[in-house]
């Protein structure tokens, strides 16, 4: 029982922390927010917990500078998510739940890249990823973030996926 409530401060810690550096990069300190998250990646290391490494991650990929950079950390984010210590992992509800959202920041990446057949197939993936999420704001926001990089996408012409 102690080892659990330890294990269950320690991410809670690891969670704060990461929401500390996106509180510092939304007020516009996006060095030190890439800073501390840069850190805070190396010390949780590969094995870490896969939610943990999903979401810092995801908003890691935020603070960076190029788009390529950007589309490498969400691309860690995904693999995380789904690849997580084990196969296990793939299914937890708090990971399923960050799917549709890191579905459309990939997609809004390629986008940024010209790659727009890897953008509308990302937008595939997180139209699809939406059924996994109750239907409230979060859902909406998403799906209506979806649709508005979709009329993008269109307008930019292009083969499709």
């Amino acid at each position: 029982m102690a080892q659990r409530r330890q294990g269950a401060t320690a991410e809670h810690a690891v969670l704060t922390r990461i929401g500390q550096a996106v509180m510092l990069h939304r007020g516009g300190d996006r060095e030190e927010a890439r800073s501390r998250m840069t850190a805070l990646w190396q010390e949780l290391g590969p094995s870490a917990d896969a939610y943990q490494r999903c979401a810092l991650a995801h908003y890691l990929a935020d603070t960076q500078d190029s788009p390529l950079e950007e589309l490498r950390w969400d691309l860690r984010a995904l693999s995380a998510a789904q690849g997580g210590r084990g196969h296990a992992d793939a299914g937890r509800t708090e990971l399923r739940a960050l799917l549709p959202a890191l579905h459309l920041d990939l997609a809004a990446d390629y986008a940024r890249l010209a790659r727009h057949p890897e953008a509308r197939w990302e937008l595939g993936r997180a139209r699809t990823a939406l059924d996994a999420l109750e239907d409230d704001p979060h859902r909406q926001g998403i799906r209506a973030a979806v649709e508005r990089l979709q009329r993008r996408l269109d307008r930019a012409g292009g083969p499709r996926a």
